[in-house]
């Protein structure tokens, strides 16, 4: 391997608060190779809103399909492998928050209160439609660099195309109750623009929630050890990212830049724990397992072909390894996720 797949850099500080572990123990290669096939193998939608062609023209680069509106901004893909990852990583949120979309204190539905909901990055727009379809009353605007959201959404669920790294011009006239991002890490070049602006575009009392998790993997035992091909995948990774003015390991700076901006009562909860070793919630490490086989997929290519020019074979071959590294029954490897969310006070102007 050539020199410049060796650029050095500081190892980030991988103590998480509590671990998820993927389901090894109960991984049967027929079943989930079933698995993998079921949410690697369905047709995508298209969104037949008011946007221009230009949007649809897609780029194709390592055989997968990315965004063309301000392309390169983003390095994961959009095409139907991508989406079925999102409603996969979905899946595990709500099981992770037993069956819950949100954390923050939010009216109940039954309260019929007009929220007008924001959910930034929002994918294939799953988390806006069951939050529109939740609260009624609301208003819930999904925004995100591909049109790749369902034709049919509530009435009061509807998307747009936009980079939330630009200026918000929303205006003072249609701030939000709540502003929502989910694994938004690795897409903000200025997380303190990005949360000033958030706060400036809720209403007093409003909530921002972040659901975000570690891009990086732990072992309680000599695990990761014992994965030289994950350590270099993960170590790379963290290169790349912050080469490329994008970090992607950043879920544990969150709070702190809520706090920042001038939000109140910030809270993280990481509601997590070694769900492999408990019978009932078998199906969260499964689900685990996949999405971390399905996030190689997706995070690798792009960066690793732009920034670090590894060749194509070179970056299939990696991807293998550290996925035949998961599935590994003699490894036990985890990772965290983070519910964070803040309240921007009352009275604040």
């Amino acid at each position: 391997m050539s020199d410049h797949h060796h650029q050095q850099h500081h190892q980030p500080n991988t103590a998480p608060p509590m671990p998820l572990q993927v389901d090894t123990e109960a991984y049967d290669d027929d079943d989930d190779d079933d698995m993998a096939d079921s949410a690697y193998g369905s047709g995508d939608s298209s969104y037949t809103g008011s946007v221009t062609s230009s949007i649809y023209n897609y780029q194709y680069e390592n055989g997968r399909r990315y965004h063309a509106y301000r392309e390169g901004q983003y390095v994961l893909p959009n095409d139907a492998q991508e989406q079925e990852r999102l409603e996969l990583q979905h899946h595990i949120w709500r099981l992770l928050l037993g069956g819950a979309l949100y954390t923050a204190d939010l009216p109940p539905p039954t309260t019929n209160h007009p929220l007008r909901i924001l959910d930034l990055g929002t994918g294939t727009g799953i988390w806006a439609i069951d939050m529109a379809s939740e609260f009624p009353s609301a208003s819930v605007l999904g925004v995100d660099l591909s049109p790749i959201q369902p034709e049919w959404a509530p009435g009061n669920c509807s998307f747009h195309v936009d980079d939330y790294e630009d200026t918000w011009t929303y205006g003072d006239n249609n701030k939000f109750h709540l502003i929502h991002g989910r694994a938004l890490s690795g897409t903000s070049s200025d997380w303190p623009r990005f949360y000033r602006q958030v706060y400036d575009n809720l209403v007093e009392g409003g909530f921002v929630e972040m659901h975000e998790y570690d891009a990086w993997i732990f072992s309680d035992d000599d695990s990761l050890q014992r994965a030289p091909r994950t350590r270099e995948w993960l170590d790379k990774l963290d290169a790349a990212s912050s080469l490329y003015s994008k970090p992607i390991n950043v879920a544990r700076f969150h709070k702190g830049w809520m706090e920042e901006a001038g939000f109140r009562g910030v809270r993280e909860l990481i509601p997590i724990g070694p769900w492999a070793k408990d019978p009932a919630l078998k199906e969260l490490g499964r689900c685990e397992l996949i999405h971390m086989q399905m996030s190689v997929d997706s995070h690798t290519p792009a960066l690793f072909t732009r920034v670090l020019n590894y060749s194509h074979d070179e970056v299939n071959g990696l991807m293998e390894d550290v996925k035949r590294e998961f599935r590994d029954r003699n490894l036990h490897l985890i990772t965290s996720y983070r519910f964070i969310t803040g309240q921007k006070p009352r009275g604040s102007g």
